[in-house]
């Protein structure tokens, strides 16, 4: 089979090569998938990078994220058991883990509701408790997990304010429901929230990004708000003052959805019925913005870790090579 290997780790489009190799083998409690989508992630950039919490063993086919299909022939969502990841034309999983792929939703859309929708709504409702009525802040908004997030948040009865970088992904996060959008390029965030919510602030804002925009979000959270620090695509983890969070009354979550497949994974059998239920009353769609055959993963890959893309960007390997969807 075909499947994307990392050798050495850097930046994606410099060390992922595609080449062919012998089907993976599951082990014990494992199952062997043909991937039908495989939904690209920011931690498959860090994973090239040798930056992710999980270091698999050179060479390792990164794709954290997969909808595939059993060997009787069931569309399933899963995470893929590294090192033999869903950049490839065959992936194996762990079987305890795998979830119903929604009818409702096509294979690059199903694949791209598992971790970001999953982090979103853990985030939104397990950590935040974000309530019908509150404002919620989204930065990023356009992106994989930003938009995840803002539909969420709209199908939840909250107001959202999206903040995005750049015209482009203004237009985007209009289409996913913004109530508000802030383009950091050209307007001053903390002023246009400020004004936006009548000087009152944000109840829960969700940050994927860290660095200035969390900076931002202290400036901007509400009385008893909640900050969810999803992630730091920007680079930058900041340091809280925790003085800050005390005088403002604000809380600081922390959220790592990985855990509760390990800590309490009935939870997420729970938000992934959730989530289908959603998917299936058209409350929320995975956006999908550019579906690319197998071999134009690295170059996809590398897009969506120099944050140039909108929504998710999925790999096909159905696909001939050239054409895109």
């Amino acid at each position: 089979m075909q499947a994307w290997q990392v050798h050495q780790n850097g930046e994606p489009s410099e060390v992922m090569r595609l080449e062919d190799v012998e089907r993976p083998v599951p082990g014990e409690g494992q199952v062997l998938l043909k991937v039908r989508a495989a939904n690209i992630n920011f931690p498959d950039a860090l994973l090239c990078r040798g930056q992710y919490q999980v270091r698999p063993p050179l060479p390792f086919t990164p794709g954290v994220e997969i909808c595939g299909e059993t060997e009787d022939g069931r569309r399933v969502l899963a995470n893929p058991a590294l090192p033999f990841g869903g950049f490839a034309e065959y992936a194996v999983a762990d079987a305890a883990a795998l979830l119903p792929a929604p009818d409702t939703l096509d294979d690059a859309e199903a694949a791209a509701l598992h971790i970001g929708y999953q982090t979103g709504w853990f985030g939104l409702h397990r950590r935040a408790h974000l309530e019908a009525g509150e404002t919620l802040l989204v930065h990023a908004a356009a992106g994989g997990v930003g938009s995840a997030a803002v539909q969420l948040g709209k199908a939840a009865g909250a107001t959202v304010i999206g903040v995005v970088g750049g015209a482009d992904k203004a237009a985007v996060a209009r289409e996913l429901g913004c109530d508000v959008v802030v383009d950091r390029r050209t307007e001053d965030v903390i002023g246009a929230v400020k004004e936006a919510t009548g000087g009152r602030g944000a109840d829960v804002i969700y940050d994927p990004v860290g660095g200035a925009a969390y900076a931002q979000s202290t400036k901007v959270v509400a009385f008893e708000g909640r900050i969810v620090v999803v992630g730091f695509a920007s680079g930058t983890i900041p340091s809280p003052a925790l003085n800050h969070a005390l005088v403002k009354n604000y809380a600081i979550l922390g959220l790592h959805w990985g855990l509760y497949n390990t800590k309490n994974p009935k939870l997420v059998q729970h938000c992934h019925e959730q989530l289908t239920e959603l998917a299936t009353r058209g409350a929320i769609k995975p956006l999908v913005s550019e579906r690319v055959p197998l071999a134009g993963a690295a170059a996809a890959v590398q897009r969506v870790a120099d944050g140039v893309t909108t929504g998710r960007v999925a790999v096909v390997p159905s696909l001939e090579n050239g054409a895109t969807a």
